[in-house]
């Protein structure tokens, strides 16, 4: 800064002075001012982002809730060794094959199938054996149930027991049960949706058991009646 001019006038002086003291005063000011511009735009930009951060938090909570309310009943794949009353084993081919099959139960529980397999999902109408029983080659399970006998609440009830994936709900003519479940070479028949025996069912041999092709896809053809 260049020394301040001096002059012999007291009063000249005074008003150099005066002057002097002004300029500094207003570039105080004007710093003062800046700071509170860029004091204020980084509160609103922290304010910003805490209201972001917290309306993505509140989202992922949101969808976890969701998720946990909303979605079906989830399983481990492959558990181990359970022993279920009332299940049923079998030794079964699984060729594929053309046409119509007679299969050894009723429904299926594998055997030789058709090339394409059955699309995973629920349906409201029966669905054909041989594609079905392509996707138990897969390690889907199979939760047949009689019409008459399985409605309303039941109904909704059963198919909440379904895993998310490689799972196939649909009704199904003739049994001799109100519900089978089946897997391949596994099958199990109850009475009431309400029989803890389906759920470990699907424990034990959703995507695990002896399913020749366990993993490969579920998606294939869809059948009739697919919600």
């Amino acid at each position: 800064m260049s020394p301040q001019k001096q002059s012999g006038n007291p009063a000249r002086q005074a008003q150099i002075e005066q002057t002097v003291k002004q300029q500094r005063e207003a570039k105080r000011q004007e710093k003062l001012a800046e700071y509170q511009r860029q004091l204020k735009k980084r509160q609103r930009g922290k304010l910003l982002w805490w209201v972001v951060g917290i309306v993505a938090v509140l989202a992922v909570v949101a969808v976890i809730v969701a998720s946990i309310v909303f979605a079906p009943r989830s399983y481990t794949a492959g558990s181990e060794g359970a022993t279920i009353e009332g299940v049923e084993t079998f030794d079964l081919e699984s060729d594929h094959v053309e046409g119509v099959v007679e299969y050894e139960q009723n429904p299926p529980a594998g055997g030789p199938h058709n090339i394409a397999w059955l699309s995973c999902g629920v349906y409201d109408q029966p669905q054909a054996n041989e594609n079905a029983v392509h996707s138990l080659e897969h390690g889907a399970v199979w939760i047949t149930y009689d019409a008459d006998e399985i409605q309303g609440a039941d109904l909704e009830a059963l198919r909440e027991l379904a895993p998310r994936t490689y799972s196939i709900v649909s009704p199904y003519e003739g049994l001799d049960t109100p519900i089978t479940v089946s897997a391949w070479e596994h099958q199990l028949k109850v009475d009431s949706v309400d029989d803890p025996r389906i759920a470990q069912f699907i424990e034990e041999y959703w995507q695990g058991g002896t399913a020749p092709e366990l993993g490969a896809s579920c998606t294939g053809i869809e059948g009739p009646g697919k919600l």
